[in-house]
Parts: structure tokens; C-alpha cells; sequence
């Protein structure tokens, strides 16, 4: 019996550290992922910006460019 009772306590404890891992884990991708989802957000931005400055700068081009695309989006989505 005695070695019943040692199993199921080494268990518990096994199971206590496994979820304290586990919530150190998910602590540290969160935090990696609010980190590294800012420097995305601060590279899309510009990303926006610099391509709102070129349509401004090119507005038939860019029509045109949207326009093809468009089209050959299209012909790829309406085939069988």
C-alpha cells in the first residue's frame, strides 16, 4: 500500500510541475507575441503609408493595377 500512496503522491507532484511549466510557457508566448505583433503592426503601418503616398502619386497606375488583378482573380475563380 505504501507504494500506492508514494505513486499517487509523485504523480500530484509531477502534475503540479507540469502545469507550472506549462503556465510558464504560455506566459512567454504571449509575451513574445505582444512584442513581435507590435514591430508587425509598426512595419504594416508603414507598409500602408508608403503605398498611399504611391496611389496619390499614381492614381490611373494603381486603378489599372486593381483593375488587373481583379480581372485575372476572376477568370481564376470562375473556372471549373
Amino acid at each position: 500500500m505504501k507504494s500506492a500512496e508514494g505513486s499517487k503522491s509523485a504523480q500530484g507532484s509531477l502534475m503540479g510541475d507540469l502545469k507550472a511549466v506549462i503556465n510558464d510557457a504560455e506566459e512567454l508566448l504571449r509575451d513574445a507575441a505582444e512584442e513581435h505583433g507590435d514591430k508587425v503592426k509598426e512595419h504594416l503601418q508603414d507598409a500602408g503609408a508608403e503605398l498611399e503616398k504611391r496611389v496619390r502619386a499614381h492614381p490611373l497606375a494603381a486603378v489599372g493595377i486593381a483593375a488587373g488583378v481583379g480581372l485575372i482573380l476572376g477568370l481564376l475563380l470562375s473556372r471549373k
